[in-house]
């Protein structure tokens, strides 16, 4: 299985979505190699980025699910390596 590294960039403006999220995100847990979340108090948003090393099926999955929840908006940036695993 091909696997490829990326990163996703999340905004969160709606705090009610944050439970959804954080499910989400466990269930994949197996992918993400490591997150980083940093709360802006100050404009009301979290920003998260997420590092993944998966199959591109399943870092479009990621990526859809999350882009479904109320007020959170998600970005991928794929590298250009892909790997066997």
């Amino acid at each position: 299985m091909e696997t490829r590294v990326a990163v996703m960039g999340i905004i969160v403006e709606c705090t009610d979505s944050v439970e959804q999220l954080n499910s989400i995100l466990h269930d994949f847990g197996n992918y993400i190699i490591g997150r980083m979340g940093i709360p802006y108090r100050e404009k009301k948003v979290n920003i998260i980025s997420i590092a993944v090393d998966a199959p591109q099926d399943t870092i479009s999955s990621l990526s859809g699910k999350i882009g479904k929840l109320e007020g959170v908006s998600v970005k991928t940036a794929y590298s250009n390596l892909i790997t066997q695993s």
